[in-house]
């Protein structure tokens, strides 16, 4: 599954008050996103006021409230501080640099994702011979196949949502399926 990433709001610290409204318009690009993850420098002397700032903008710009409720909360640097423990509830502790605490952000991007997108993972056995395959690849993304040549099935990974879920299990309802 595609995702794109868009960084649009870590400048808003610097930028004067009275400019903060120009660039509205670019921030209201924000209310069609699935997902906002706020990354933060948490070693910077004013990361609660930045925080408060970033959280301001959002609020005014009247995003969903799913959007603002599901937004993911990121303390990078965290090598920087000694015995640093996270002073927010849910918030990923990071390191860019080093690489701590990235695959915990992956994993908690893609479950949020996922749930934004009404999509699953999910591995489904299908038989070669069939037209089982050749549909996943038109209606899901296929992440991974792997082929069991003994009995001419494969093991498909995908992501899919639940309504491509649905006209599968109707086309197909001898299939087995898995929730990973």
């Amino acid at each position: 599954m595609a995702v794109i990433y868009v960084d649009t709001i870590g400048f808003l610290s610097d930028l004067p008050h009275n400019l903060v409204e120009s660039f509205s318009a670019t921030l209201e690009e924000v209310a069609y996103s699935d997902l906002i993850v706020h990354v933060r420098d948490i070693t910077h002397p004013e990361t609660i006021l930045q925080k408060a700032s970033v959280l301001s903008v959002l609020k005014n710009l009247n995003l969903p409230s799913h959007l603002l409720e599901s937004m993911v909360e990121v303390h990078n640097k965290v090598d920087l501080i000694e015995s640093y423990e996270p002073t927010e509830e849910n918030a990923l502790a990071i390191s860019a640099l080093h690489g701590h605490g990235l695959e915990e952000l992956k994993e908690e991007i893609e479950k949020k994702i996922l749930k934004a997108t009404g999509k699953k993972i999910l591995t489904i056995t299908v038989n070669l011979q069939g037209p089982q395959l050749s549909w996943l690849y038109k209606e899901s993304t296929v992440q991974e196949v792997d082929v069991m040549p003994d009995d001419a099935t494969a093991r498909v990974k995908v992501i899919i949502s639940n309504s491509a879920f649905g006209r599968y299990r109707n086309l197909f309802p001898n299939s087995k399926f898995f929730v990973p």
